[in-house]
């Protein structure tokens, strides 16, 4: 029997490696071009010279395709002005790829807490920008987000992680829109313990949020498994409708949401499955 090899314990350019066909993974924009932050190094932070991201061009399944990979060890996986912009730079290309008949195929691994806080108003500028492009691309291909790590995907990613066509999540991962020491802050820790593990686990782990369909696969922490599964989504092709488009569906869902109650996750997973919206006709 081979022994599993873990997707979490991978660097973000060896998780782009290893999803793409054997022998056709291409860095664009790699550490050589040292596309760095101007922001970080003024503030005393050293930089990243591929600014936490990585562009790989490549084949899946003998289709072209591109993986960006969000490196999650540097800065939380932060997105800044030039790391945003390779993603959205990258997808747009990719768009252009599909109007002109070429279907390329992308992949966001998505370990990422948000915007990055140097970087705050060009961060959120530019993640505008991916959400753009996801929606536009999104017509022709399936855009497929993986989140695996416990960085998880936190913020305005954790928006573009729900504009994807199909999202894949471990039981390790997490996604929500607020992290839980940043709830903690604002509203105390009789809203959210942020040192319950289990509690944040069962409330934004990748267990739950497949439960509740907002991720469509959960998959273990195994490499050769969560590229079958990317696999498997492309065959699978467009959604007849995208969880971003279902918007009077999910206002009927959280008009049955009493906020005066205490709310756990089995009563969630209920409340979801009794109204949950449908992704297929």
């Amino acid at each position: 029997m081979i022994p599993s090899r873990s997707f979490i314990e991978l660097s973000a350019r060896e998780r782009a490696r290893a999803i793409l066909d054997k022998g056709t993974f291409r860095e664009i924009l790699g550490p050589f071009d040292r596309l760095e932050s101007p922001w970080l190094e003024p503030q005393g932070i050293v930089p990243a010279s591929d600014d936490g991201v990585i562009v790989a061009r490549g084949k899946i399944v003998g289709k072209s395709a591109v993986v960006l990979a969000i490196e999650g060890a540097f800065q939380g996986g932060s997105t800044g002005e030039v790391s945003g912009a390779k993603i959205a730079g990258s997808l747009e290309l990719a768009l252009k790829d599909c109007e002109q008949g070429v279907l390329t195929r992308p992949v966001l691994l998505l370990e990422t807490g948000g915007v990055r806080l140097q970087e705050a108003n060009l961060g959120l500028a530019v993640i505008a920008e991916i959400q753009t492009a996801i929606v536009a691309l999104r017509r022709f291909v399936p855009v497929v987000g993986v989140i695996a790590g416990p960085v998880g995907c936190f913020g305005g990613m954790a928006i573009s992680a729900g504009l994807c066509s199909y999202l894949i999540m471990t039981r390790e991962a997490r996604l929500a829109l607020n992290g839980p020491e940043v709830i903690e802050q604002e509203a105390g820790p009789e809203e959210f313990d942020a040192a319950d593990r289990p509690l944040i686990w069962s409330i934004t782990g990748g267990e739950q949020r497949y439960a509740i369909g907002q991720a469509d696969y959960l998959v273990d922490d195994d490499t050769d498994k969560i590229v079958a599964t990317i696999h498997e989504v492309f065959e699978r092709g467009l959604p007849a409708k995208h969880r971003s488009t279902q918007i009077n569906e999910y206002l009927e869902l959280l008009q049955a949401v009493d906020p005066a109650s205490t709310w756990e996750a089995k009563s969630v997973r209920e409340l979801f499955r009794a109204h949950q919206p449908k992704t297929e006709d």
